[in-house]
């Protein structure tokens, strides 16, 4: 059961992604944003795939994986999602050395952090600092997400507001989850953890399936969430600009 869970949520990632980041692309040629879609949903096919035809550690598909987690983590997520949504937020448009370095920076830390993983906690100098890294770009990004919620509470879309302010956090949670705190999930640390639960759904195994499949479906959501948070914030933004100009003419 588990098992069907994470492969759901698994195709939920990929769905989300790719159907997003083409739209991203489509109707609003955003760049930045839409690389990252693009990468996330590359990532969560190999990880599919992977799943599927190997699970074995010594697959390059394994470590093709971490490459793509970290340029996710490192810049994608992070600094890639910030410069996108200044699109709609403060009407920045990026020129092409802020574009060409920001996904320059992303592929190199695909390249140098990506071999640098760690299967288990980190506890040795280079793994830590790395995870904190991640760990603080990924607040400092949250911090600029829950003002982007904001900003969508003032353009009169409560609703998705409040849903991006949860998604955010949702994926902050996962984040920390991730790198520092996963010997509180059940049955993370292995079978010592598993004799002290006793329902599947409370208990995770070595791999993790459960913390994933719940990583999984949080990212799908946020995917969806920004791409219409982004897609509310541009049409409050061109309407503002008509309307300023209406009353510049009416001035006039």
């Amino acid at each position: 059961m588990k098992d069907l869970l994470f492969l759901a949520a698994d195709l939920w990632l990929m769905a989300t992604t790719w159907i997003y980041g083409a739209k991203l692309w489509r109707n609003y040629r955003n760049q930045l944003l839409t690389l990252e879609y693009f990468v996330v949903a590359v990532s969560s096919t190999n990880f599919l795939l992977w799943s599927l035809l190997s699970g074995k550690k010594s697959s390059p598909m394994y470590y093709f994986a971490y490459d793509l987690d970290a340029f996710s983590r490192c810049f994608g997520i992070t600094l890639l999602l910030v410069i996108g949504l200044l699109a709609v937020t403060h009407g920045y448009k990026p020129p092409t050395a802020v574009k060409a370095g920001a996904t320059v920076l992303a592929f190199a830390g695909a390249v140098i952090f990506g071999p640098m993983h760690s299967d288990d906690l980190p506890r040795d100098f280079p793994h830590l600092a790395l995870a904190t890294f991640y760990v603080v770009g990924n607040l400092l990004t949250t911090c600029f997400l829950l003002y982007f919620a904001t900003r969508l509470w003032r353009a009169g879309a409560q609703r998705l507001a409040a849903l991006t302010a949860v998604v955010s956090l949702a994926a902050t949670y996962v984040a920390l989850t991730y790198d520092f705190f996963y010997h509180f999930i059940p049955g993370a640390n292995g079978e010592a953890d598993l004799n002290r639960y006793h329902t599947w759904l409370y208990t995770d195994d070595s791999s993790r399936t459960i913390f994933y499949t719940i990583a999984l479906t949080v990212w799908g959501f946020q995917a969806i969430t920004y791409y219409y948070g982004y897609k509310t914030m541009r049409a409050h933004h061109d309407a503002t600009d008509v309307a300023s100009a209406r009353t510049v003419e009416v001035v006039s």
